[in-house]
């Protein structure tokens, strides 16, 4: 082979997305995972790096309402999209119900899970409002957590399902 192939790799793309409700446009190397231009270029931190292998969920993030790992998804596969990440759930500091929740009810511990989790639970309870413990369970079966055992992050989900239906109580 030729030393002077070019691989493409100091190839940048141009790529815009709306990223919690703001428009972004960047020039990304193609290999370059949406966690880290969310981290690195946007500095958007609330999106934390866990396995870095789409198994833990630590990297959670909305893309068109749907919860993704943003560590397996490119930046340029987001070009177009819009994103929500766990900064833009709070608003004039006042929590998001689900956040609110996840504090009420101890939900968390190290918090290192926590921004995947919130984001996960939050697409899942807008397709399903009412769920009960084991459909809470099955749905965030791929957000890992080493502190909770989930029994504290259930009943956070199952806390933000009544408050955002309007109900008192848990």
């Amino acid at each position: 082979m030729s030393a002077d192939v070019d691989w493409g790799v100091d190839v940048k793309r141009s790529v815009t997305m709306t990223v919690n409700g703001t428009q972004h446009t960047a020039d990304v190397e193609p290999r370059l995972n949406l966690v880290d231009f969310l981290r690195i270029d946007l500095g958007l931190t609330g999106t934390h790096i866990g396995c870095e292998h789409g198994v833990c969920g630590a990297c959670t993030v909305l893309l068109e309402g749907e919860p993704i790992r943003s560590c397996l998804f490119f930046a340029i596969q987001a070009d177009g999209t819009t994103i929500t990440t766990i900064e833009a759930l709070a608003v004039d500091d006042q929590l998001h119900p689900i956040q609110e929740a996840f504090h009420e009810n101890h939900g968390l511990q190290c918090g290192f899970c926590t921004p995947g989790m919130v984001l996960a639970a939050l697409a899942f309870l807008e397709d399903n409002p009412s769920p009960s413990e084991r459909e809470i369970r099955v749905a965030l079966a791929g957000n890992l957590c080493m502190c909770t055992g989930y029994v504290n992050i259930v009943k956070s989900v199952q806390a933000a399902a009544a408050a955002l239906a309007g109900k008192a109580g848990t």
